[in-house]
């Protein structure tokens, strides 16, 4: 048995305290003195404001001041202009936060805000996406530096020659993050340098965010985010509340607890943006692909260019000679997009994937076959081999899994009294990336070791992970470890987000391990402290280029009412490549987590806006549609013993978003099997399909 702590599946260090309640988020931390803030958010689209009346509000109990644009203190720009919050007598989109109350309780604030009136002078707005906007542009670049658009050969030519050919639009609507803690901050000010409890992706970035906006050294600002309850991306730079609650805490010269609420949470602090995509196919007979484009369009806010790298997963996933993808973006009145779960690997997969289902019936070869013929060793973006690529293996093995053998094509094959069966199958790509970090280890007389890194755990585990790594690198049982994280006072570290995380992190643990170990050499305990250090920037800095992703195939059953439309899941299936797994415990709930998130995307979610007043009317968890327990009837995931060299000391490939990617294609594709028809416009409701010739 392998004495290894890295692969055993140890439960989380935190799991006690939460359970218990024990645990403290970050508006939980007890402070003397406390106030709390309420924002207020404009009531219009888009205009100037002409007047704010709070003498209503501040004659209300209990309220000490109302922040606006005309008091509040002066912040720099920076580089977020989302940020730039109560600087200006402007609202750029309905919902943006343009006051705030601070009162001695949360009650006192809640209703100050109430009381606050704001008179605006408002002009026309536009706030819904079309393919023919008139204000579409191509961007300089989309998120985080992709090039805009990529061609490589005649796509033209090559899709006019070919004899199997596909051409589909597909539609996803805006997905909020909601992760389970809203975006909530303590602030206080203490001899001109501030502390924030803030719920966080990450505690470094925040603070560079912080002090750029405040004009302070970076020393000057500590940033505390020991426990995160979810952030799906939305937390991954520094939001409204934190710089809220900052401006509060200053102006009343007290501490201010501020939370934003359910509602608060649909826009302000980003979603993922609508999405139109066009995917031509085109294939010989033996359907292997000869022409792949890939166009989409999406949209940003008036303050800020966020353009999702939508067709980015196209680029890399399956090789054709003809390949080109676009990106198009518009400028409308609506807040700034921002990251959610795989942003870009996720939509677009729903549409390549889903593209792919299509070829696969248009060229009557099965779906995991096609996948399978258009593989790829060399990166058809890059034009250099992989550094692992175990797409197949996780076809055919996901396929053995699910009893894919013997599967009818046909659609509507399969009956059961009313309900319609069907299945479906997408594969699934994310990158694997590091990012350069700081670690310290210390060794102590009593034989015990400290590790400081400022990783994030954002409900993921990354706690538990880093002490497994840290406890192998010390060579030492992890019960002798204690980790540290969560906090910007502590070594600096890169965001929880973009599957990088652990990746990042362990680089520099493992570094800092094996340096410490270097300078203990006699192998005895030290009589004081001994502390070593690493910084892998020149290490990440210096990586090879090759192309590195993550890969998984997901395989689905539905089964659909002939009546009703109903869909229900049946079974969900994932097996991922991700490199070596730290926890089986903790990723195995990641990559169901995602896979679950990505059958609510197929089905349920969807942010509904007013176009009259540019805002989403469904801006709550009774109305915005999740995926719950009952939704989910069985639904497994497996990993392959993957082992890449190139990767990173620890041997990982990032398992937080692969396993969304793909998943609303798997269901979709299932549904149509089921059924007959085909719905390309998520979500997959039952209205969409009652009617629909062939169905009843």
């Amino acid at each position: 048995m392998s004495t290894e702590a890295v692969g055993h599946p140890y439960p989380r260090l935190e799991g006690r305290e939460k359970v218990t309640g024990t645990a403290r988020y970050a508006v939980e931390y007890p402070v003397d003195g406390v106030t709390y803030g309420w924002a207020v958010p404009s009531a219009v689209v888009r205009g100037r404001i002409t007047r704010v009346d709070t003498t209503q509000a501040l004659a209300s109990p209990g309220v000490l001041a109302v922040l606006h644009h005309g008091n509040a203190p002066r912040i720099a720009p920076g580089q977020q202009p989302e940020l730039w919050l109560l600087q200006e007598p402007v609202a750029h989109y309905r919902g943006q936060y343009v006051a705030v109350v601070v009162a001695t309780s949360l009650e006192a604030a809640r209703e100050g805000a109430r009381l606050v009136h704001i008179d605006y002078d408002t002009g026309p707005h536009s706030t819904v996406l079309t393919d023919d906007h008139p204000g579409l542009y191509k961007p300089d670049h989309v998120n985080p530096s992709y090039p805009t658009d990529t061609a490589e050969g005649d796509f033209d030519a090559g899709y006019a020659a070919a004899p199997v050919r596909v051409d589909a639009t597909y539609r996803t609507p805006a997905y909020h993050n909601n992760p389970m803690e809203p975006h909530a901050t303590t602030a206080q000010w203490r001899d001109g340098r501030l502390l924030v409890h803030d719920s966080n992706q990450g505690a470094s970035s925040v603070q560079a965010t912080l002090a750029e906006l405040f004009e302070l050294p970076p020393e000057s600002v500590r940033v505390v985010a020991r426990h995160v309850g979810g952030g799906f991306g939305s937390k991954g730079y520094a939001k409204a509340a934190v710089v809220l609650a900052a401006l509060a805490a200053r102006h009343v010269d007290r501490p201010v607890k501020l939370a934003l609420t359910r509602q608060q949470l649909f826009g302000p602090i980003g979603y993922r943006t609508p999405t139109i995509q066009r995917v031509r196919l085109a294939a010989d007979t033996d359907g292997r692909l000869t022409a792949i484009c890939h166009d989409a369009i999406s949209q940003t806010s008036t303050i800020h260019e966020f353009t999702e790298q939508t067709a980015v997963y196209t680029r890399s996933m399956y090789a054709a000679p003809h390949r080109r993808t676009t990106h198009r973006v518009v400028r409308l009145d609506v807040p700034t997009p921002f990251w959610m779960r795989a942003p870009g690997e996720c939509p677009g997969a729903y549409a390549l994937e889903s593209a792919m289902d299509e070829l696969a019936v248009a060229a009557g070869i099965d779906p995991v076959e096609l996948r399978i013929r258009n593989d790829t060793d060399v990166d058809p973006d890059q034009g250099q081999p992989f550094t692992s690529r175990n797409l197949v293996a996780c076809l055919r093995e996901g396929a053995q899994r699910f009893g894919w053998a013997g599967r009818d094509p046909s659609p509507r094959a399969r009956r059961e009294g009313r309900w319609l069966i069907g299945t479906g199958v997408a594969g699934s790509s994310y990158p694997a990336r590091a990012r350069p970090c700081s670690a310290t280890a210390t060794a102590r007389p009593d034989g015990s070791f400290l590790v400081r890194v400022n990783a994030t755990d954002i409900g993921t585990g990354a706690r538990t992970a880093m002490w497994q790594v840290a406890a192998d690198a010390l060579g030492v049982p992890p019960e002798r470890v204690e980790i540290h994280i969560g906090d910007s006072a502590l070594p600096s570290a890169p965001v929880a987000g973009g599957s990088m995380g652990t990746a990042s992190w362990s680089w520099a643990v493992m570094r800092a391990a094996q340096a410490l170990r270097e300078k203990l050499r006699d192998g005895g305990p030290p009589t004081e402290e001994v502390t070593a250090e690493a910084d892998t920037a020149e290490e990440v800095g210096g990586q090879p280029t090759r192309p590195r992703y993550a890969y998984g195939a997901q395989f689905v059953e539905v089964r659909v009412d002939a009546d009703t439309g109903e869909v229900r899941l049946n079974r969900m299936l994932g097996v991922f490549a991700a490199g070596r797994v730290v926890n089986p415990t903790t990723a195995r709930s990641q990559l169901i987590g995602g896979m679950t998130m990505g059958l609510s995307m197929a089905l349920h979610e969807e942010g509904l806006l007013d176009e009259r007043y540019g805002d989403w009317v469904n801006h709550d968890l009774a109305t915005y549609h999740i995926t719950g327990c009952a939704d989910v009837e069985s639904i497994e995931a497996y990993w392959l013993d993957e082992r890449d060299d190139e990767l990173n000391p620890a041997g990982v490939k990032g398992i937080g978003e692969i396993g969304i990617v793909g998943a609303a294609a798997a269901v979709a594709n299932a549904v149509h099997h089921a059924t007959g028809v085909r719905i390309r416009e998520l979500p997959i409701r039952l209205d969409k399909l009652v009617g629909v010739s062939g169905l009843a």
